[in-house]
């Protein structure tokens, strides 16, 4: 090899290797600007994530007391189902015991109203015949 050539042999490996320095610087700067980046990115997702937290603790407190309304709410109609069955089927009894005794009420003034018309037959029954012995003593009988 000529001195030449050994000299463009040196000159194109410095070049290659300023080359390659320069890559590689620029490759530093390019992560450098990527790791800020992405460290902006990751306080910005923490913000973010703040912010959420903050908006569920709103509505949360607010979330969780209706859906312990709701339960309760529930909870009352699972009670009331059976409660209004059964008071449907008392007031049914009651209808039914009123009637009875409303029918048995009927029965008994009837029967006061016979009793009392078999009272006061009976009564002039008794009257009309003292009435005849009555008579029957005034008039003397002598045979």
């Amino acid at each position: 090899m000529t001195k030449e050539e050994e000299e463009m042999s040196k000159s194109a490996l410095l070049t290659f290797r300023a080359k390659e320095e320069e890559i590689e610087k620029k490759k530093m700067e390019v992560k450098e600007r990527v790791q800020a980046q992405l460290g902006r990115i990751e306080q910005e997702t923490r913000r973010l994530a703040t912010i959420r937290e903050e908006l569920d603790a709103l509505s949360d407190p607010m979330r969780k007391e209706v859906s312990l309304v709701r339960k309760k709410i529930d909870s009352v109609n699972k009670e009331l189902k059976p409660l209004g069955q059964t008071c449907q089927k008392k007031e049914r009894e009651y209808k039914e015991a009123l009637e009875a005794v409303s029918e048995k009420n009927k029965e008994k003034v009837q029967l006061i109203t016979r009793l009392m018309e078999l009272v006061s037959e009976s009564e002039k029954a008794r009257m009309k015949r003292l009435e005849e012995l009555s008579k029957n003593l005034e008039t003397p009988r002598i045979a």
